[in-house]
């Protein structure tokens, strides 16, 4: 059984603030199927109240988290308009350790992002 989990947290830097609110839509990923498994929406930390995926659902494999920055980017006042530059963030990335914990942020602003594995 893996002993490993998965989180994120959304830091909006345009404000230095947690992004709470934001909706992640995650899914896996396998040759060109995309199943969902998970939808969760951020706390007022811009984190998840559980990890995204742990226990025996935590398996090395590839996976992709979508942002929907889109909707929080409008309710703060920081973008207008029908059209954004940035609305769904897709991630894609793989889990090739099923003993540790990944951790998967996301630099948040009207008009750019960046991610890494974080700690």
């Amino acid at each position: 059984m893996a002993d490993g989990w998965l989180s994120t947290h959304i830091l909006d830097t345009a404000r230095g603030v947690p992004a709470a609110g934001v909706k992640i839509m995650m899914y896996r990923i396998s040759g060109s199927s995309h199943k969902k498994i998970a939808e969760v929406v951020t706390n007022a930390d811009g984190r998840t109240d559980a990890p995204l995926l742990a226990g025996k659902e935590y398996q090395v494999g590839s996976y992709e988290l979508v942002f929907c920055a889109g909707d929080y980017l409008r309710q703060t006042g920081q973008v207008t308009g029908e059209t954004l530059f940035l609305d769904e963030i897709p991630i894609r990335f793989g889990i090739s350790d099923a003993a540790a914990h990944y951790h998967v942020p996301l630099l948040l602003s009207g008009f750019g992002y960046s991610t890494y594995r974080g700690s």
